[in-house]
């Protein structure tokens, strides 16, 4: 019997990016599903300030040659990996210079929210996607963290939902605290509409553009939801806590053995 596949799908993951405490549980999950006989590999934006040389990032030239396309402008993208540190499973940086490149997060050195952080996002929902599509993997479990991933559960049930490589994935949304009270722009939902396969109907639950907005797309099209800290949006804790029809994990600490991770993903691909 082969392995179940797993992929992650995340805004941050210690050692490389660490925004909140997630990263580490990130990065402790990948290790754990890894060691639990899952095949595990991992997607992240390679943003400017994670340094190359010493995460020892190299470009994979067998998945280079993609163009993601986003409000009509085709963008490449360029695709780079590292061992993850102290475990035998890869993590895939996806690069572009117009978004990634630049030396700070989601704001400028005057706090200035970045303009084009909801394309941004779109270009990152898209390019981890089509990078699947390109390793030829598909994989029975999607766990996606990090409000930029708000976006791939949506786009799997929709936009994606004829490619073969996603047909038996299950996803997993984590719902995190809310780490930015900006909005990502009054046409998100515009430039969002990535193909004919999806419709404004379907990115309805994102209209408001807002940190929570994301999370509770990410959370309303995912097969299952997790909560990845103490302390998370009132509304949202109380929206998804008990959802039909869905698995719901709720928060065990810092200091979980991560075991009811892996018995949800054991639950989802069965």
């Amino acid at each position: 019997m082969s392995k179940k596949r797993i992929l992650f799908i995340a805004t941050e993951m210690s050692p490389y990016l660490e925004l909140t405490e997630f990263a580490e549980l990130v990065n402790k999950l990948a290790i754990k599903s890894n060691d639990s006989g899952l095949e595990v590999r991992c997607i992240m934006p390679r943003f400017g300030v994670i340094n190359e040389r010493r995460h020892r990032l190299h470009e994979v030239v067998r998945l280079s040659g993609i163009n993601v396309s986003v409000d009509n402008d085709d963008y490449p993208l360029q695709i780079k990996v590292a061992s993850l540190p102290n475990a035998r499973l890869q993590v895939y940086f996806l690069e572009n210079e117009d978004f990634f490149k630049r030396k700070h997060i989601f704001h400028d050195e005057n706090e200035k929210w970045f303009d084009d952080n909801g394309l941004r996002t779109i270009f990152f929902a898209k390019g981890a996607l089509e990078t699947v599509k390109k390793f030829g993997w598909p994989p029975d479990i999607i766990h996606c963290s990090g409000w930029m991933t708000g976006l791939i559960p949506t786009y799997i049930k929709t936009a994606y939902k004829r490619e073969p490589v996603f047909s038996h994935s299950k996803v997993v949304f984590t719902i995190g605290q809310n780490t930015f009270k900006e909005k990502l722009g009054a046409d998100f939902t515009k430039k969002a509409l990535i193909n004919t396969n999806i419709t404004p109907k379907d990115l309805e639950v994102y209209k408001d553009a807002t940190n929570t907005a994301l999370f509770r797309g990410g959370a309303t099209n995912a097969d299952a939801i997790t909560f990845g800290a103490e302390k998370i949006e009132k509304k949202l804790v109380e929206e998804f806590s008990k959802v039909r029809g869905k698995k719901v994990l709720p928060f065990s600490g810092w200091d979980t053995d991560l075991s009811e991770y892996i018995e949800l993903y054991e639950a989802l691909s069965k």
